[in-house]
């Protein structure tokens, strides 16, 4: 570990800092000098990088592990986790979409986010760190809304951000006051995932012609490193949920 490293007086984990949110959220990071770290299948090249498969549980421990080992020794002033990746999910209607890819799509992004979350947490409390520990749940306006070809993004969110409401209640009981958690919901972003989605055909994902109409025309899409600054600009937060505008506007 370099020096810089050793030295930070705040780490910043970034899931799925490698393109999209993630990478603008670890581009415009507002603590100078501050040790961020990609949780992400492919590493990133200008960031430490820890492996991490959102669809393989096998490999989540190792990434508690991390959390733990790192805040053992730290004595910094914050430690903030951003749960953010997303595996890319066979998006259709249910019971249509391959019965495999539909268990891959809830282990990575129903399962996967409320274990990492929570082993950071516990990692916080275990080690004794006493600075600033935040937790961010990245949510979507798909949390509030039924989106037809997204049963398991839909419910997905949906538990994420009813996670955070326990928890916080959980962390005030027990007068965990350095520890603060949020949901965010970052609106329309132009992001791969968003890509991804807005190419499918509207017999599978109806919205999504919608969106390409949107994109072209720019129309209420934010490029990455703006979302990433209003994001980081809210917080610390004492709120549950921040919201940023919703995915897709309604059409007259």
């Amino acid at each position: 570990m370099q020096n810089a490293e050793k030295d930070a007086s705040s780490i910043v984990w970034i899931s799925g800092a490698t393109e999209g949110i993630g990478l603008g959220l670890a581009r415009n990071i507002p603590y100078v000098g501050a040790r961020a770290i990609n949780l992400s299948r492919r590493p990133h090249p200008g960031l430490e990088s820890v492996f991490l498969d959102l669809a393989d549980p096998g490999c989540w421990n190792d990434v508690g592990a991390h959390f733990a080992e790192t805040l053992a020794g730290f004595r910094g002033d914050r430690a903030i986790f951003i749960q953010n990746a997303h595996m890319k999910g066979m998006t259709g209607f249910v019971g249509e979409v391959a019965a495999d890819a539909y268990l891959h799509d809830i282990t990575a992004n129903v399962a996967a986010p409320l274990r990492l979350g929570e082993m950071f947490l516990r990692a916080v409390k275990d080690s004794g760190f006493t600075g600033e520990a935040g937790l961010v749940m990245m949510s979507s306006s798909s949390a509030r809304s039924p989106t037809i070809g997204q049963t398991v993004y839909c419910a997905g969110k949906a538990a994420l951000e009813m996670w955070v409401r326990v928890a916080r209640r959980e962390l005030a009981m027990r007068e965990a006051r350095n520890i603060w958690v949020t949901a965010v919901r970052p609106g329309f972003v132009d992001t791969p995932l968003t890509r991804h989605v807005a190419a499918m055909a509207d017999s599978d994902y109806p919205i999504a012609s919608q969106m390409r109409r949107q994109m072209a025309q720019g129309v209420g899409v934010m490029d990455i490193d703006t979302a990433a600054k209003q994001i980081w600009a809210a917080l610390p937060t004492d709120q549950s949920l921040l919201l940023f505008g919703e995915q897709v506007r309604s059409e007259d």
